[in-house]
């Protein structure tokens, strides 16, 4: 059975083991780990997240041995957004369609996010997980 990817339990038990004080310094330093967008992509070729206070945009790519590449493009200015995406990018890299699927949808509540941002934050950040596990979901068949 597949347990969501090494990466992002280590990630997760980072953020649930931390004091309170630090978590959202710990979060905002993954808005700097999302990659720009690829060459030849541009916002039209990413399904965007309305539930974000943000534009956020986002693919999901699963190649033939079903491993899953992420796409996400968020304004530096909305710092907590990317560094949802940056959670994700990392946590999710290299993982199978199987692992991104079995990644928990209380994802951000587990990490214990949901003290230290607000609801509408960690609601929008619930929506880019579970529109990236559908778009896998499609592509893995």
């Amino acid at each position: 059975m597949p347990e969501m990817p090494t990466k992002l339990a280590e990630i997760v038990e980072e953020f649930a083991d931390a004091p309170r004080d630090v978590v959202l310094e710990m979060l905002l330093e993954y808005a700097d780990v999302v990659p720009p967008l690829p060459a030849g992509v541009d916002r039209d070729d990413l399904e965007q997240v309305p539930e974000c206070q943000t534009a956020f945009f986002l693919r999901a790519e699963v190649a033939r041995d079903g491993t899953v590449t992420t796409v996400f493009d968020c304004p530096p200015e909305a710092p907590t957004t990317r560094a949802f995406a940056g959670i994700l990018a990392e946590g999710l890299a290299g993982a199978s369609a199987a692992q991104v699927l079995d990644v928990p949808d209380d994802l951000y509540q587990r990490m214990g996010l949901a003290q230290a941002i607000s609801p509408l934050r960690v609601r929008g950040g619930t929506a880019i997980l579970a529109r990236l596990k559908r778009q896998v979901r499609e592509q893995a068949g």
